[in-house]
C-alpha cells in the first residue's frame, strides 16, 4: 500500500494543472492496484474537502460526487471508510458539513454517547450536543 497526500487527490480531481495533473492521474489510474492500493487518510479527506470547497468553490453536491469517486475506486483504501462514506451523504444530502459529519461519525465509532460543541450548526447532525 502506497499513502496519497491531499495535493495528489486535488490534483487528480481538478485536473489543474499541466504538469501534476497528468502525473496524478498515473498514479492513481496507472500505479495503483487492487494488490497495491493507494491509502487514503482521513486527514487528507478532510482537507480534499476543504480545498475543493475553499480554493476551488465547488458546491456541496460537486464535492460530494468527487468524493464518491474516491470512494468506489477498487485501487483506493479510504481510512475509516464507513464514516467518510456516511460523511459524504451528509454533505451530499445537505445535512450539515463534511468534516463535522466525519467528527460524530468517529466519535460515533469510538463508542461516544454524544460530541459536545459549541457549533450550533453541527447540532443539525446526529451525534452533537450543544456544550
Amino acid at each position: 500500500m502506497i499513502g496519497l497526500d491531499t495535493n495528489i487527490l486535488v490534483r487528480y480531481l481538478a485536473q489543474d494543472d499541466p504538469v501534476q495533473s497528468p502525473r496524478a492521474t498515473k498514479i492513481i489510474e496507472s500505479r495503483m492496484t487492487e494488490a497495491n492500493p493507494g491509502f487514503i487518510s482521513v486527514v487528507a479527506m478532510v482537507e480534499t474537502v476543504w480545498v475543493l470547497d475553499r480554493a476551488y468553490g465547488l458546491s456541496d453536491g460537486e464535492i460530494a460526487a468527487a468524493l464518491e469517486r474516491i470512494l468506489q475506486a477498487d485501487t483506493l483504501v479510504v481510512e475509516n471508510e464507513q464514516e467518510v462514506f456516511m460523511a459524504t451523504m451528509a454533505l451530499k444530502e445537505g445535512n450539515g458539513s463534511f468534516a463535522d459529519a466525519l467528527v460524530a461519525g468517529l466519535g460515533a465509532r469510538s463508542g461516544c454517547a454524544r460530541t459536545l460543541t459549541f457549533d450550533k450548526s453541527a447540532l443539525s447532525l446526529p451525534g452533537f450536543e450543544l456544550a
